[in-house]
């Protein structure tokens, strides 16, 4: 039996028993130190901090989930198990978001700084000084989020869900596909990092009822879609269950990027219909719409007014109805 004294160790001897290469990959390449030098605010002076190492913390971000899945299983608390990994991943998302808006912070003030060029040796310094702090923050972040990536694919793996944050959106590199929010989608439009919240590519909308039990109906079906659209985007009206979920976890599985389109309670009881007139508005080139209630009814009405290819998917083609 091996013994450890201390955490590292433990994360180095589970790293090495479950290599990965692929996710070794993507670790090397999140975890990268772009300057000798480290700055993590504006008043800091510079430092020479190293990055972690990145066989350490995957193996770290594995056993934290892992452990907590392979603990709780065949108990009575296994139900929470979810909540309690969701949690995990949502927690590495929210600590992200809150670098990313640091990050966002300094690269304003640089590109201030570089409109108004003063050839002084304060001027040169505070330029210096800036920019090592949006490249230190910019690291750090691209960490974190290679970290929440990961423990959302172990959450997809042992549940079947696509890990989705509560606000905002979680735009993925490597491990699984983007859940973008509606809202990033359509603002992303007047600013940067349009690559990232504004993907490029033919949109499929996909709306259904909170009541299915035939997820591999949907999944052949959109499947069939992917071969004939490689590059495509799903649209849906992002319900936490039933078909949108089922959808939801199909383009997790498959790497493609989403579009959540939630309520906008703003709009009052119009909510659902706005929501229609939004996925449209992205033009979409195919649609499937799983029957459901009123809603789905008028995202098919008017998809098929504006001679989208429609796929209409009933209760009754399910193959527990079938049966029945």
């Amino acid at each position: 039996m091996t013994n450890f004294t201390n955490f590292a160790d433990l994360a180095s001897h589970i790293a090495a028993a479950r290599e990965n290469e692929d996710l070794t990959q993507t670790y090397e390449g999140a975890f990268i130190e772009h300057s000798e030098m480290a700055k993590l605010s504006i008043v800091d002076a510079p430092e020479a901090l190293d990055m972690p190492d990145p066989e350490q913390v995957r193996a770290a971000v594995e056993m934290m989930t892992q452990t907590m899945f392979d603990v709780l299983r065949d108990t009575r608390m296994e139900p929470f198990a979810t909540d309690l990994v969701w949690g995990f991943a949502n927690s590495f998302h929210v600590v992200a978001k809150r670098i990313e808006g640091r990050e966002d912070d300094a690269a304003k003030k640089l590109g201030e700084l570089a409109r108004a060029y003063d050839p002084s040796e304060i001027y040169a310094t505070e330029l210096e000084d800036t920019q090592l702090l949006c490249q230190t923050l910019q690291g750090c972040r691209e960490a974190m989020e290679c970290m929440r990536d990961h423990a959302a694919e172990m959450y997809r793996i042992e549940t079947g869900k696509p890990f989705s944050p509560v606000r905002g959106s979680r735009v993925s590199t490597a491990l699984n596909a983007s859940m973008i929010d509606a809202r990033d989608y359509l603002a992303s439009r007047a600013r940067e990092r349009r690559e990232q919240f504004a993907p490029e590519g033919p949109v499929v909308a996909f709306s259904g009822g909170q009541m299915w039990d035939d997820a591999d109906l949907l999944w052949n079906g959109l499947d069939g879609i992917k071969a004939r659209i490689p590059e495509m985007i799903l649209a849906t009206t992002a319900q936490a269950k039933g078909c949108d979920a089922v959808a939801h976890a199909w383009a997790a599985s498959r790497g493609v990027k989403v579009i959540q389109f939630r309520l906008d309670r703003s709009q009052g009881n119009r909510a659902a219909f706005v929501r229609n007139d939004r996925i449209l508005n992205l033009k979409p080139v195919e649609a499937v719409i799983c029957e459901g209630s009123g809603i789905q009814q008028n995202l098919a009405q008017k998809l098929r007014q504006a001679g989208v290819p429609l796929h209409i998917v009933r209760l009754a083609h399910q193959r527990s109805a079938q049966r029945a």
